[in-house]
């Protein structure tokens, strides 16, 4: 069972740039497609972006291309997302997650994801 620890929020100003870590322990990173969710108040968790399992190709939902990049690095057992050009509709709580048997068409939908961090809240002001 894998665990997993967000770190990197805060409070910035619109246009300004955060980058969040997500540290995993207990699983052979590699072995789990991993990505990045966010949750603003009243609204449904949705995907940002992520790595399916053994793919070095990322994915990413539209409203945030070109703005963050999201990496991995299995060695370290760390998935990165970068944020530049962050905007008030970017603020949320983000949260990392796992799964080492979600299917490619489930990839977006975080019903599907075992494994969760608690979240590292990101707050933009305009």
């Amino acid at each position: 069972q894998v665990q997993l620890v967000e770190s990197g929020g805060g409070l910035v100003q619109a246009g300004d740039s955060l980058r969040l870590s997500c540290v995993a322990s207990g699983g052979t990173f590699r072995e789990y497609t991993v990505g990045w969710f966010r949750q603003a108040p009243g609204k449904e968790r949705e995907f940002v972006a992520g790595f399916k399992r053994y793919n070095s190709n990322p994915n990413y939902e539209d409203s945030i291309k070109g703005r963050f990049t999201i990496a991995r690095d299995n060695a370290k057992n760390t998935l990165y997302l970068q944020m530049n050009s962050l905007k008030p509709e970017d603020t949320a709580v983000y949260y990392c997650a796992a799964d080492r048997t979600i299917i490619s068409s489930y990839v977006r939908d975080h019903r599907h994801y075992d494994y969760w961090g608690r979240g590292t809240q990101v707050t933009v002001s305009s």
